[in-house]
C-alpha cells in the first residue's frame, strides 16, 4: 500500500488492450457465447482478486448487521485508498507544474469520495439498539484509528502529529505515517504553484514546516481572487480551483454524514476508541480543507 509519493513499486505486468480484431476472433471461436471453461484461475478473479476479498469479513458476533457495519467499514478503507492514489498523482502533477494533467485525478478523486459518501446509505438502517447489539465486542477499535484516513487527512492539508502516536507499535504503518507529514499535502504544492506563477506569497509560507497544519493566510486568499477574475477558459488556475472545491466539497460531506451516522447510532456516548464521540467529530469539522479558496469567495 502506497503512502508515499512516488516510492518504489513491485513492477507488475502490462495489460495489454484487447483489439477489435481479437474480440470478433474469441466471438466467433465461441460462436458469440462465453467463455466456461478455463486451464487455470479464472480469469476475472486473478486480476480482482474477489475470492480473497470475501475472506476478509471475519463478524465478532453472530448479529445478522454486523456484517453491513464490517463490510460498509472495508469498503470506505478502499476509498480512503483510492481517493489518497488519485490526490498523490495530482500533487505530483502539481509539483511539475503540469496543471492541466492534475485535472483529471483531482476529478476522479471527486467521484470517488462521492462514492465513499453513498457507502454511509448502506448503515441508515442501524438504530441504538442494533448497534449495541454487537459494540461491546469491538473493545477500543474505532474508525478514529484509521491510518489510511489520516493519509487522507494528511494529503489535503490537516495535520496533528499527534495523531499518529496510536500506530507506534505498528512499525510499518507509524513510519508510512511520518512520512507523509514529512512531505507537502496537496495544498502545500497548490500555494508554491500559485507563487511560480507570479502571486506574491511571503517566503516563511513557502518554507514552512509541512508537518504541521497549514493556516489561513491572506495572501493566499488575494492570490486565488486574481486567479478567479480571470474567467477566460484557458485560465487552467481557476479551473484547478474549481476542481479542489469538488475535492473539498465531497469531503466535508463525508465528515458531515459521519456525524449523522453517529447521532443516529450513538447519540453522544463516548467513542468506542475513547474520544468523545459525537463532539470530537463536530469539533473536526472546524478545521477547513484549502481554506483560502472558500474565504476568497466572499470578496468575489
Amino acid at each position: 500500500m502506497e503512502q508515499t509519493d512516488l516510492r518504489a513499486r513491485t513492477p507488475t505486468p502490462a495489460v495489454r488492450p484487447v483489439t477489435p480484431q481479437q474480440r470478433r476472433a474469441r466471438a466467433a471461436r465461441n460462436g458469440g457465447e462465453p467463455t466456461l471453461e478455463f486451464a487455470d484461475r479464472v480469469p476475472y478473479d486473478a486480476y480482482v482478486h474477489a475470492s480473497t476479498l470475501h475472506t476478509l469479513q471475519q463478524p465478532l458476533s453472530s448479529d445478522p448487521g454486523e456484517m453491513s457495519f464490517l463490510m460498509v467499514s472495508q469498503i470506505m478503507e478502499l476509498y480512503f485508498g483510492l481517493t489518497c492514489h488519485e490526490l498523490r498523482q495530482a500533487r505530483h502533477d502539481l509539483r511539475a507544474d503540469r496543471v492541466w494533467e492534475a485535472l483529471a485525478p483531482l476529478r476522479r478523486a471527486a467521484l470517488h469520495l462521492e462514492g465513499l459518501n453513498a457507502a454511509w446509505r448502506g448503515l441508515r438502517w442501524m438504530t441504538p439498539a442494533d448497534f449495541n447489539r454487537f459494540r461491546n465486542l469491538l473493545g477500543e477499535g474505532s474508525g478514529f484509528q484509521s491510518a489510511m484516513y489520516r493519509q487522507l487527512e494528511f494529503l489535503l492539508g490537516l495535520r496533528d502529529p499527534a495523531l499518529i502516536r496510536p500506530f507506534r507499535r505498528q512499525s510499518q504503518v507509524y513510519d508510512e505515517l511520518r512520512a507523509a507529514l514529512a512531505v507537502p499535502s496537496l495544498w502545500d504544492e497548490v500555494v508554491a504553484l500559485l507563487g511560480r506563477h507570479g502571486h506574491d506569497l511571503p517566503a516563511e509560507l513557502l518554507d514552512r514546516d509541512v508537518a504541521v497544519e497549514h493556516l489561513p493566510h491572506p495572501r493566499v486568499e488575494a492570490a486565488w481572487l486574481a486567479v478567479y477574475d480571470d474567467d477566460g477558459p484557458d485560465n487552467h488556475l481557476r479551473q484547478l480551483g474549481e476542481a479542489l472545491v469538488e475535492v473539498a466539497e465531497q469531503f466535508g460531506d463525508w465528515r458531515w454524514n459521519h456525524v449523522k451516522a453517529v447521532q443516529r447510532t450513538m447519540g453522544a456516548k463516548v467513542g468506542s476508541g475513547g474520544s468523545a464521540g459525537l463532539a470530537w467529530l463536530q469539533r473536526s469539522m472546524s478545521r477547513v480543507v484549502f481554506p483560502e479558496l472558500w474565504s476568497a469567495r466572499t470578496a468575489m
